[in-house]
């Protein structure tokens, strides 16, 4: 008689990856915090990244991707809602970071005033945030414009004083409720209209003076749209509107816009539908109108893209930070797999050619941590001028490069899992979603480059700094000194400089991150990165050129388990 049927034993198939100790697991990231002044620290961020890795986060992040928001625009009775509801996963997300302080905890120094900012406290956050960005990413957005908003609220010190302590809280408050009432807020950005896009200086949103007074702090009433409004579930957005000429000037003006006025009614703030995006499926984002909403003036008339670029500056480096943390978990993923699967009677990671995929992407992880450990630096020593100089023309570099490298990286990584990769079970179908949106928000690839081109027209002096400081640190160095060489012969071209904006900026980023690692980092992964990226072979496709290098070391350095 026929035994009944049953499926066989499940082998060679790697163990679930959770409870992953997301700090005490990378090294590259270990070494960076300390590198860059957030060494005091190391005690915190083991304790967080136990959490972020923690099978139970990483349950809340499948959740809250898998129950994305929902809108509810009105009553069952028809009355106006304007709401955004979450899975409890996603809230239970916001509380984590609250409680590490994501949203605010390089401003904790404001709550006593002449105290000066923490001592590495930019760098302390952005491993924070890579770690949080890991558990789940979507939710980072608003967390992320909480903690940009502050330098934009810093220009009116009435607005300040009234919102800072909210903002400085780190319990989690999700209530749709006055601020005044709630235990802290969270704040959004809207500049982007239809016709607009990039251009926003092609906004048409109205701004008109509600009483006699006009400039920063002042009320206006908006009338308007915004194609994309981060964070529709915030307290306040900041968002831009053109202004009357009621001063003499005029023109796009940054404003703050509550969601409840101070007489405790709900602002005119009408969301018109949630975008259905490719990922980042957690976190909502929309469409809106302000039927005749109020808000205050953040910018003199018509010097609101001057304000806002404060805020932008600080998510910019959060959108290279949250890229270089997919990466790490993108590839930690993938050595995973091929430490617990067999092929031909050997480990998939001592396969010769997969050992050199795996260094490969490494090698890229570790260059997108050192530049976005390295931007966070200089924003914590904004005082020192040549700090400053690496803030300002850095910042779009490595935006550009970390958020461009994360896509093609991403597809990689999924590769080396094969069909496991390719399903949604497990991490890496949402990851291979998730990550393009970094290389878009805040500036796509054009936009960076231009960027950069305008600092190198407009501030010219710190722009050079930059480039001194990149020769200096190669003089020892072959290919870097090459790489500088090349850089250098770009620049000398002024002529073609807007159709080579890319690879100008390409060749800053590798060297600048060539130079880090060879300084800072063990010779096998300098030698590799620098030997392959600064040495010219660009246009490369993973798995090349590393077959003198020592991939199991570098490997073993990266590996969740050995590293």
């Amino acid at each position: 008689m026929t035994k009944p049927f049953s499926t066989h034993d499940v082998t060679n198939q790697s163990p679930a990856f959770e409870d992953v100790n997301l700090f005490a697991s990378d090294k590259a990231l270990q070494e960076a915090v300390a590198r860059e002044g957030g060494g005091h620290a190391l005690k915190t961020l083991n304790a967080f990244g136990l959490t972020c890795g923690s099978s139970e986060a990483f349950e809340q992040g499948r959740l809250a991707n898998e129950h994305p928001p929902r809108l509810r625009t009105h009553d069952p009775k028809g009355r106006r809602l304007d709401l955004v509801e979450y899975h409890p996963a996603y809230h239970a997300c916001m509380e984590t970071s609250f409680a590490q302080g994501l949203h605010s905890s390089v401003w904790a120094h404001l709550a006593t005033p002449g105290e000066p900012p923490r001592p590495g406290a930019n760098v302390v956050r952005a491993a924070g945030s890579y770690m949080a960005a890991q558990m789940e990413a979507g939710h980072c957005c608003p967390v992320t414009m909480t903690n940009a908003a502050v330098p934009a609220l810093a220009r009116v010190p009435g607005i300040a004083t009234a919102w800072l302590p909210k903002v400085l809280s780190r319990t989690y408050d999700h209530t749709f409720a006055p601020a005044g009432g709630k235990a802290s807020v969270t704040f959004g950005m809207g500049m982007t209209e239809k016709q607009g896009g990039t251009d926003v200086r092609a906004n048409t949103t109205l701004a008109e003076p509600a009483g006699s007074a006009a400039g920063p702090g002042a009320e206006y009433v908006l009338t308007g749209h915004k194609w994309f409004l981060s964070a529709p579930m915030s307290d306040a957005f900041v968002v831009l509107a053109q202004a009357p000429s009621s001063t003499g000037e005029g023109g796009l003006t940054c404003f703050l816009l509550p969601r409840f006025l101070p007489d405790g009614s709900v602002n005119a703030v009408r969301l018109q539908r949630l975008k259905d995006k490719l990922g980042n499926r957690s976190n909502a984002s929309s469409e809106v109108e302000f039927a005749a909403a109020h808000a205050w003036a953040l910018s003199e008339e018509g010097r609101g893209v001057a304000a806002i670029m404060d805020m932008v500056t600080y998510t910019r480096l959060d959108c290279a930070v949250s890229s270089a943390g997919l990466m790490r978990l993108a590839l930690a993923n993938a050595i995973h797999h091929a430490e617990h699967r067999t092929v031909f009677q050997k480990r998939l990671v001592d396969q010769p050619l997969m050992g050199q995929v795996l260094a490969d992407l490494a090698l890229d992880v570790e260059a997108a941590v050192a530049l976005s450990f390295r931007l966070a630096r200089a924003f914590d020593r904004a005082e020192d001028p040549r700090a400053a100089a690496w803030a300002r023309l850095m910042t779009p570099v490595t935006k550009y490069w970390v958020c461009k490298t994360a896509c093609a990286f991403a597809a990689e990584a999924m590769e080396c899992l094969g069909g496991n990769g390719y399903v949604e079970d497990g991490l890496m179908a949402r990851l291979y979603r998730e990550i393009p949106v970094n290389a878009i928000w805040e500036g796509s690839g054009n936009v960076l480059a231009l960027d950069v081109l305008r600092v190198l027209q407009r501030e010219p002096e710190a722009a050079a700094q930059v480039i001194e400081e990149l020769g200096q640190a190669s003089a020892d160095d072959r290919h870097l000194r090459a790489a500088h060489a090349r850089l250098e012969a770009i620049l000398q071209d002024p002529r073609h400089l807007d159709i080579r904006a890319r690879a100008l900026v390409d060749q800053i980023a590798v060297l600048a991150a060539g130079t880090i690692l060879r300084a800072h980092v063990t010779p096998a992964v300098a030698d590799a990165f620098v030997a392959t990226r600064a040495g010219g072979l660009l246009g490369r496709s993973y798995g090349q050129g590393l077959d003198w290098a020592d991939t199991a070391a570098i490997v073993a350095r990266a590996s969740p388990h050995l590293g």
